[in-house]
C-alpha cells in the first residue's frame, strides 16, 4: 500500500464517522408528533382558567342593568341574557363593560366543552369573585348553555365550576352603536350610555365634537360603568359627534349622532360600528 493511501485512509473513515454523526443528529431531531404537540400547545395557549357561579333565575339574565348601566337591554337581542357579572380584574372599575369572553367547562360530566359566548354587563364585587384572579358570576342562562343538552339544571347545581376562558372579538351583525343619554343631562352637562360596540366591546376613550363645523374634540370622562359624561361648564352646541376609541386603539367617529334638540332619556342610534 503506497504512503499516499495510507494518508488518505484515516481522513476517509474520519469523514464518514463525521457525516454519519451528523446526519443521526439532524435525523433524531425530527418529529412530526412533536411538531404537532407544539401546534396544539401554541393553538390553546389563550385560554386561562377562571371560576364561574351563577345568579338569578335559572333561564334569566342575571339581574336588570347592573353596574354597567344597560338596564333592560341585557336580556333583549343582541345580549340576549348571555351576559356575565366579572370579578374586579375583568370588570376594570367598569372599563371591562362590553367585552366579550368564551367560556367552557370540562369538569363536570354536566359540561358540554363548547365555548358560550359572554359580554361583562355587571360587577361581581364580593364572594368568590374576590378570592379567585379571574371569575366570572353568569346569568342563569349564560351557566346553563354551557351545558350538554338536557343538563343546564345539573350543571347549575354544580356550584362554583373552573372554567376555561379567553377574550374574543364582539360581533352583532346588523347593530349599530348606540347612545342612550342619560336622564340628568342638559345644555351643560352631556352624558351618554354607550352600547354593542363590535371588536374590542369596551372603550378606552370618548371624545365629544360641538356641531358638525367645528374641529375642536373635547375628552370625555367615565362616569360609571359604560356612561361617558362632559361637564362643559358652557353651553353646548348639538348637533354632537361622538369618537370611540376601544381598548386596541381602533377608533370610530359617529358623526352628528347626537341631533339639534336632543332630549335626555331618548336613544340615538348611528349607522356605524367597529369593523371586525
Amino acid at each position: 500500500m503506497s504512503t499516499t493511501l495510507m494518508a488518505l485512509k484515516p481522513f476517509t473513515i474520519f469523514t464518514y464517522f463525521t457525516l454519519f454523526s451528523i446526519l443521526t443528529i439532524s435525523c433524531s431531531c425530527f418529529h412530526p408528533k412533536r411538531l404537532n404537540n407544539v401546534s396544539k400547545i401554541q393553538s390553546n395557549s389563550d385560554w386561562s382558567p377562571a371560576g364561574a357561579t351563577w345568579y338569578g333565575s335559572p333561564s334569566g339574565a342575571g339581574s336588570d342593568g347592573g353596574a354597567c348601566g344597560y338596564t333592560n337591554a341585557v336580556d333583549q337581542p343582541p345580549f340576549s341574557s348571555l351576559i356575565a357579572a366579572a370579578g374586579p380584574s375583568l370588570f376594570k372599575s367598569g372599563k371591562g363593560c362590553g367585552a366579550c369572553y368564551q367560556v367552557k367547562c370540562t369538569g363536570n360530566k354536566a359540561c358540554s366543552g363548547k365555548p358560550v359566548r359572554v359580554v361583562i354587563t355587571d360587577s361581581c364585587p364580593g364572594g368568590p369573585c374576590l378570592s379567585e384572579s379571574a371569575h366570572f358570576d353568569l346569568s342563569g342562562t349564560s351557566f346553563g348553555a354551557m351545558a350538554i343538552s338536557g343538563q343546564a339544571d345539573q350543571l347549575r347545581n354544580a356550584g362554583v365550576l373552573q372554567v376555561q376562558y379567553k377574550r374574543v372579538e364582539c360581533n352583532y351583525p346588523g347593530v349599530k352603536l348606540t347612545f342612550h343619554v342619560d336622564s340628568g343631562s342638559n345644555s351643560n352637562y352631556f352624558a351618554a350610555l354607550v352600547e354593542y360596540e363590535d371588536g374590542d366591546g369596551d372603550l378606552n376613550r370618548v371624545d365629544l365634537k360641538q356641531a358638525l363645523d367645528s374641529e375642536s374634540w373635547q375628552p370625555m370622562q367615565q362616569s360609571w360603568g359604560a356612561v361617558w359624561k362632559l361637564d362643559s361648564g358652557s353651553s353646548l352646541v348639538a348637533p354632537f359627534s361622538l369618537k370611540l376609541t376601544g381598548e386596541s386603539g381602533q377608533t370610530v367617529v359617529a358623526n352628528g349622532v347626537i341631533p339639534a334638540g336632543w332630549q335626555p332619556g331618548k336613544t340615538y342610534r348611528s349607522v356605524i360600528n367597529f369593523k371586525v
